[in-house]
């Protein structure tokens, strides 16, 4: 059943900052070179904004400090600038926040909702494969589950787990419709708080949104199960209201493989040193229907022709002739 999913909740609160304007964030992660995939994902989610009057807040999402080498972020940045996207206040970095993720933690540690596991992926796989009870009263990952939790987020140096209930969580996605996703079906209990004394993608993300107000997020629907896991994040430390989710096609390769900062050949850094952006973004605006061939174009010509109602729902395929075209 694929229903919206209602956001009231009676422990819900206002985020901070919340105000009648609409937000979005533009999320870079410089752990190498964006490619033409990235360049697709923020073009339109900066076009939405624009087009549709929303603030825009630049993120920077580094907390894999192991993949952030000298260098990446001031890349990054200086990628969407090539591109033409502007947005309108100063980076938010997210390694300056860590208080802000520990705090989150020690909220949901309060409300026995999170646990330390220190076990491998292998450990945690055959833990779970072994004969037990999962009827349908059980969470998937009781048996990994201590007997009783902690109430304090104290030891930050192993893993810890977000312990989801049994539900199913419903929403509207505004480009791909009703979704509903069965908490067991998406893997049950997922990790908030890493080995490397680091917050993960699905919490720092909820908490960096709420803080920042953002109502609307746009991203590559390789996420959008991870609405699901957000929202439940978003319900168990009472921020109110949840995001509008827009989530968009992913670019494939010929081999119909997604597009990745492994190929190369896509890096936007390599088209830049070569000419200027008016041939990617004329390719994003063939594969968005703003004209029916490749014709360059600037950011300002892309943005009159953009409308959000023929947004792409169908993977699309960067092709050879593609490629040739853009060189």
């Amino acid at each position: 059943m694929r229903e919206p999913l209602s956001q009231e909740s009676p422990s819900s609160q206002a985020p901070i900052g919340a105000q009648a304007q609409e937000i979005t964030r533009l999320a870079p992660s410089p752990t190498g070179s964006l490619h033409l995939g990235n360049a697709f994902s923020f073009v339109i989610n900066w076009a939405l904004a624009r087009k549709q009057g929303w603030k825009t807040v630049l993120r920077i999402e580094d907390l894999d400090e192991s993949r952030v080498h000298e260098g990446m972020t001031a890349q990054a940045i200086e990628t969407l600038q090539w591109l033409g996207l502007d947005w309108d206040q100063d980076p938010v970095i997210q390694t300056d926040r860590f208080e802000h993720y520990s705090d989150a933690m020690n909220v949901l540690a309060d409300k026995s909702l999170v646990y330390p596991c220190d076990l491998s992926r292998r450990e945690i796989e055959e833990a779970l494969s072994a004969p037990h009870d999962n009827s349908d009263q059980h969470p998937l990952h009781a048996p990994i589950r201590p007997e009783r939790f902690p109430t304090k987020f104290a030891d930050t140096g192993i893993g810890w787990r977000f312990a989801a209930r049994p539900q199913t969580v419903q929403f509207t996605d505004s480009n791909l419709g009703a979704w509903a996703f069965d908490a067991n079906e998406i893997g049950g209990d997922f990790i908030v708080w890493t080995q490397r004394n680091a917050p993960s993608y699905q919490l720092a993300v909820v908490v960096d949104d709420h803080d920042a107000g953002v109502t609307q997020v746009v991203r590559g629907r390789d996420l959008i199960d991870s609405a699901a896991r957000q929202i439940m994040l978003y319900e168990a430390l009472g921020y109110r209201p949840t995001p509008t989710y827009t989530h968009l096609p992913l670019v494939l390769g010929p081999d119909g493989r997604r597009l990745a900062k492994r190929d190369q050949d896509t890096h936007i850094a390599s088209y830049s040193q070569k000419s200027g952006p008016e041939r990617v973004l004329g390719l994003i605006a063939q594969w968005t229907g703003i004209t029916p061939d490749r014709v360059p174009m600037s950011i300002s010509e892309f943005l009159e022709g953009f409308d959000p109602d023929t947004l792409p729902t169908e993977d699309l395929v960067f092709t050879n002739e593609d490629a040739q075209w853009l060189r």
